[in-house]
């Protein structure tokens, strides 16, 4: 009798000793293996175009490609691919654009260590797992309990309306901290609140966006 295939899951993560710590775990589950590490948002998509794996246990906050954009481009490139974000932020502004992006779970790294099996169980099976704190977020949202579509004049600041105008029309990070004498630290957290305040999963998304809602002619 054979014996059934393991569940196969990329982890991603910049920091090494939560990759160790989460995958001496799991290679103690005789049901998941971990098939590959990435260190950054690019290597992750590398890794899953490589080993298309079942499950990506995906970070959020990393340098360079965060894990939206990650999460984005990796459920494109490998769709077979399940996303689990595992993080520590449970804001609005991190969950909503990592689902929007393709996750399909969204748990914090507080799981314990037999919930998280139990989580990449689920993912590989296509059922989604939230942390109760992201859940009732979720079901607001479905419910309409929060104020109904973003105003986006009412919801940004005047330097995140600036930034959103730039990205509209069409300039990187680097060249709107150019153009508003700003960090490219400060741009990217900038565009990181817009899409999270707006419900939006990427810049082009924000850029249709701005266009569509009337903000380039805005004076």
């Amino acid at each position: 009798m054979t014996e059934p295939e393991k569940i196969t899951v990329l982890l991603v993560d910049d920091h090494a000793m939560v990759r160790q710590g989460v995958r001496a775990f799991l290679d103690t589950q005789p049901d998941i293996s971990v098939v590959a590490e990435a260190a950054s948002g690019e290597e992750a998509i590398k890794m899953a175009a490589e080993h298309a794996p079942d499950v990506a246990l995906m970070d959020l906050i990393m340098p360079g490609m965060d894990g939206v954009e990650a999460t984005r481009l990796l459920t494109a490139k490998s769709p077979r691919t399940s996303v689990i974000v595992l993080t520590s932020y449970h804001d609005d502004e991190h969950v909503f654009p990592a689902i929007r992006a393709g996750a399909l779970s969204y748990v914090l790294k507080e799981i314990g260590p037999s919930e998280l099996a139990e989580a990449v169980r689920k993912a590989a099976n296509g059922e989604a797992t939230l942390h109760p704190r992201v859940a009732s977020r979720v079901v607001r949202e479905l419910h309409g309990a929060r104020r109904g579509e973003p105003n986006v004049f009412h919801d940004l600041s005047n330097r995140e309306l600036e930034v959103l105008k730039l990205v509209a029309e069409g300039l990187s990070n680097k060249e709107i901290s150019g153009r508003l004498f700003i960090s490219e630290k400060t741009t990217k957290s900038h565009v990181s609140n817009i899409l999270g305040k707006l419900h939006l999963a990427d810049r082009t998304q924000a850029a249709v966006y701005a266009w569509r809602e009337g903000v380039m002619r805005r004076e």
